[in-house]
């Protein structure tokens, strides 16, 4: 991807807040069928070396084919993003030279895919994907919720992927290149656009 300095993030731990905070990845890959992407939710498993991202797809999913084959798959996870108006910029007074743009926050990861076709394995990654998701609720709920049979036959539909992180590499456009009386005009037209706080969609200074 096009990542000027200023924009690129490389503090691991960033990077992997983002991608545990919106797991929901697209996974691109590329083979005898073309170009093949899927919107896909991840589990981060940052114990090991450079850490592993964890998922599953249906078993008739094509894209399995590709993974099977064992070429690189791109991950991309995308977090905060907005449309910037030249409007919140107080130098649009000063001189008028100013552009619309957007900003954002991205991370993608590279590596070579396992595909996994073992029912413990997915019984573990479904668990952890839905803890994952279900922790905040005040009666979550569990795998183990639903028919033992139930369950079985649908581990049955599904195809584990695992994704050994390779390299990854971070892009959080955050205005970072303005003036900083720009900067402040963007946070101040967010929060009054949107009526939320800047956490999050901002460069800290």
């Amino acid at each position: 991807m096009h990542n000027p300095s200023v924009f690129k993030e490389e503090c691991l731990d960033v990077l992997y807040q983002l991608i545990t905070e919106h797991p929901l990845a697209t996974l691109v890959t590329s083979g005898a069928q073309g170009l093949m992407a899927n919107l896909v939710p991840f589990t981060l498993h940052a114990d090991k070396e450079n850490g592993v991202l964890r998922a599953h797809l249906a078993r008739g999913n094509k894209q399995l084919d590709e993974l099977r084959a064992g070429g690189e798959a791109l991950v991309v996870f995308q977090g905060p993003q907005f449309y910037v108006t030249p409007s919140w910029y107080p130098s649009k007074a000063e001189h008028g030279k100013v552009v619309p743009t957007w900003n954002y926050t991205m991370v993608q990861v590279r590596g070579t895919p396992r595909v996994i076709d073992d029912p413990d394995w997915l019984l573990a990654q479904a668990g952890h994907l839905t803890q994952l998701n279900e922790a905040e609720r005040t009666q979550p709920w569990h795998v183990a919720d639903a028919p033992e049979d139930f369950i079985a036959s649908q581990l049955k539909a599904i195809v584990g992927v695992e994704i050994p992180i390779q390299s990854i590499a971070g892009k959080f456009k955050l205005s970072q290149n303005r003036q900083q009386q720009d900067k402040q005009g963007v946070m101040q037209g967010f929060e009054a656009e949107r009526g939320c706080p800047v956490t999050g969609y901002f460069a800290e200074e």
